[in-house]
């Protein structure tokens, strides 16, 4: 019987069997300090391409560790196509939105400036490394892309129109938030949730006037932007995505 993996690890090197890898610092600290893994110790091993390898862990003196992939247990698999748009909010948030956007399958993270932003700058290494733990964690076996920080009225003019914008209107009609997207087809979608201090009218508006635009309300309470996250996404999965 095969030894269940003791750690699940993304990689960015190609994964061969019997090519080993040069673990990084932080994650030879991990298994060897944390997990205190010993030497042949079973561990799982993906980088987004080639699917998911078992791997040995190689010891090299004290702190150096190797990772030499041995066999491949599950082909790479492609998740769904689903941004997720987001006004910036403060870093412990974020990091908590940005786990609970990738274990929800967003496969793209786009950070985006409105009116009323209370933050317009957001650490994209440390939104990677969230990204990163999460994928570990859940089984995902890719990491969602990250953009810059980008202004609304600037994606909105340069928006793919076959990629269905789902915006969380906390002004919007009340209504069983299931229903809208129910009415709409479409093969690629992206989720927009706003800032602390909600969408100003004007970019309401903006938002209202396009076409492949769906407004939501999440319901008769105010949420948190990083609560309206789960809600908003687990919907879209509900109902259009692979759930």
């Amino acid at each position: 019987m095969a030894k269940k993996p003791s750690a699940r690890l993304f990689v960015s090197h190609p994964l061969q069997q019997g090519v080993a890898i040069a673990c990084e610092r932080a994650q030879a600290h991990y298994l060897t300090n944390v997990l205190r893994l010993e030497e042949e110790a079973t561990i799982a091993l993906f980088n987004g391409q080639d699917g998911e390898w078992s791997a040995l862990v190689r010891k090299q003196g004290k702190r150096d560790v190797q990772l030499e992939p041995t066999q491949k247990v599950a082909e790479q698999v492609v998740g769904p196509d689903l941004h997720y748009l987001f006004a910036p909010i403060k870093r412990a948030r974020l990091d908590y939105m940005v786990q609970k956007a990738v274990e929800l399958g967003a496969s793209h993270l786009r950070p985006v400036l409105t009116h009323h932003c209370q933050v317009e700058r957001v650490n994209q290494d440390r939104m990677l490394a969230n990204a990163i733990e999460a994928a570990e964690q859940c089984g995902i076996m890719s990491i969602p892309e990250i953009d810059k920080p980008k202004k609304l009225n600037d994606l909105i003019e340069g928006w793919d129109k076959e990629r269905q914008l789902v915006f969380c209107d906390e002004k919007g009609e009340k209504q069983n938030p299931i229903d809208p997207l129910k009415q709409v087809k479409a093969e690629k979608w992206a989720v927009l949730i706003g800032p602390e201090g909600g969408f100003s009218e004007q970019e309401r508006d903006l938002l209202r006037a396009r076409r492949f635009v769906t407004p939501l309300a999440l319901g008769p309470r105010i949420m948190r932007a990083d609560t309206a996250a789960v809600a908003a996404l687990s919907l879209v999965n509900a109902v259009v995505g692979d759930w």
